[in-house]
């Protein structure tokens, strides 16, 4: 993955599953497929960042069986997940729009 700045990879993960409960490598490759092959989540910042939001109780996770058969932990986003991913989204919006006025004038 290339730099993204603090906070990002939560705010992805949690706009991922904002349609539907998927597993760890399902969530990297549609990170990876949504930014046209832009963003690459290596698995050493994605499961913690997964262990992280789940901690916080923005994600919730329940086992189950992957497309190929073998057993993933499959997580959802929580109400709270939910509320966070809104306020997450509206930031990130300011801060680009605010990023964008900035470098169109230097």
């Amino acid at each position: 993955m290339g730099d993204l700045l603090p906070g990002t990879l939560d705010m992805l993960i949690l706009k991922t599953l904002g349609r539907r409960a998927m597993h760890g490598y399902a969530i990297s490759e549609k990170i990876f497929e949504a930014s046209e092959e832009d963003l690459r989540v290596e698995e050493g910042a994605l499961y913690p960042a997964l262990h992280r939001l789940e901690l916080k109780g923005l994600l919730g996770s329940e086992w189950g069986v992957s497309e190929n058969n073998r057993r993933a932990k499959y997580y959802r986003l929580t109400p709270a997940g939910r509320k966070a991913l809104a306020a997450e989204a509206e930031r990130w919006t300011r801060m680009s729009v605010a990023i964008g006025r900035v470098m169109g004038t230097a």
